[in-house]
């Protein structure tokens, strides 16, 4: 516990003194920025939560309100809209907003690799992407459906216009798959994966084990693409003081998923503080695999792999996603410069050493 808090103390410190190469004094007044979150309360967002309970933000002279998402709220559109001055969501929403002539700007690739799925009971014989022509298939729909509906369009169908697919509205449980009234459902590997593990098998009386289940990978499938980014408008950006903003924002938030990587344990906590949408039991295994997406990290936390964004981009546009290469739709000196005055302080940034623990599942996720 008190290596925890010797953390905490240490960073906020280095954070008061200015993070990357922002220089205003942590004396300076305060500025109000607002952070859109994609989804509801849960570790997939435990580096902000973490930021704001450990003071990050206030060291950097920021008072920071965390919206909640939720299944009807697009994140793109609350930013686009003035009501938030970031947002975080999967980079293909984002290029899709950008492409209809949003002009939204990632400046801070949180999540290096994907963590989604679609899943299928062992029974129904559907074992791949093309056995979903004349099925069911559930998403969520709030901008996360791109790698699957790139998938569907690899086979031949069309999620948007519902072309050799029926697609189902989803909501944050997995009730509709468990009740058997779809015939696959979207699960990301750090959350709707875990419920279904979590639910009891009616015929056994036993927990549902991963050999009843189909587990098909979107990276397996070719169109995994990159997920959480931070994201703000090009014309907020466009201002000095806002970037240097923007740059404050960016670097309390990586020094919240810094200590998340290494204090799994009081991030569960720091969330479930944030909103009980989700059992202890469960959050403890969001928490692991949510780390696993964002660790090891090459390039350093938070800055785009041009590598990766041109693989995203090009899935997205071969698939129907967007319909033309995106241009402009990111940029790295933002991050850049933030993830500099971290490791200034002496922080890991890349976690190469980092190692993901070994979490069981529990009933309901207790």
């Amino acid at each position: 516990m008190r290596k925890r808090w010797v953390f905490a103390a240490l960073l906020t410190a280095a954070l008061a003194a200015g993070v990357g190469t922002a220089s205003a004094s942590h004396k300076a007044a305060t500025t109000n920025v607002t952070i859109q979150l994609k989804w509801v309360p849960q570790a997939q967002f435990a580096g902000y939560y973490a930021a704001q309970d450990l003071g990050y933000y206030k060291a950097a002279g920021l008072n920071v309100t965390l919206k909640n998402g939720g299944p009807n709220i697009i994140p793109e559109q609350v930013v686009a809209s003035g009501q938030a001055q970031f947002g975080v969501d999967w980079l293909p929403s984002l290029l899709a907003a950008r492409d209809k002539g949003t002009q939204l700007v990632n400046i801070a690739q949180v999540f290096a690799r994907s963590g989604m799925t679609q899943l299928t009971w062992k029974s129904s014989g559907i074992t791949s992407i093309a056995g979903f022509k004349g099925k069911k298939v559930a998403n969520w729909l709030g901008g996360n459906q791109y790698e699957l509906f790139a998938a569907l369009n690899k086979y031949g169908m069309d999620g948007a216009t519902n072309k050799g697919v029926t697609i189902v509205q989803q909501p944050f449980d997995m009730n509709l798959f468990l009740n058997h009234q779809v015939d696959s459902a979207s699960a990301m590997t750090y959350n709707e994966l875990a419920q279904v593990l979590e639910s009891k098998n009616p015929k056994t009386g036993k927990l549902y084990q991963l050999s009843d289940l189909n587990v098909i990978k979107m990276q397996d499938v070719g169109t995994g693409m990159l997920e959480d980014g931070l994201f703000s408008t090009a014309s907020w950006l466009s201002s000095k003081a806002n970037q240097a903003i923007a740059e404050k924002v960016i670097g309390a938030t990586l020094a919240g998923w810094i200590y998340c990587r290494d204090h799994a344990a009081a991030c569960v906590g720091f969330t479930l503080k944030a909103g009980p949408t989700l059992p202890k039991g469960h959050q403890t295994w969001m928490m692991n695999e949510i780390n696993k997406l964002i660790w090891p990290n090459a390039s350093g936390i938070g800055i785009m792999n041009t590598a990766d964004f041109a693989r995203t981009a090009q899935i997205a546009q071969k698939y129907g996603v967007i319909k033309k290469a995106p241009s402009g739709a990111y940029r790295t000196d933002l991050a850049a410069a933030a993830v500099a005055g971290l490791k200034k302080q002496g922080l890991d940034v890349y976690g190469k050493d980092w190692k993901p623990a070994t979490v069981t599942v529990t009933a309901g996720g207790k």
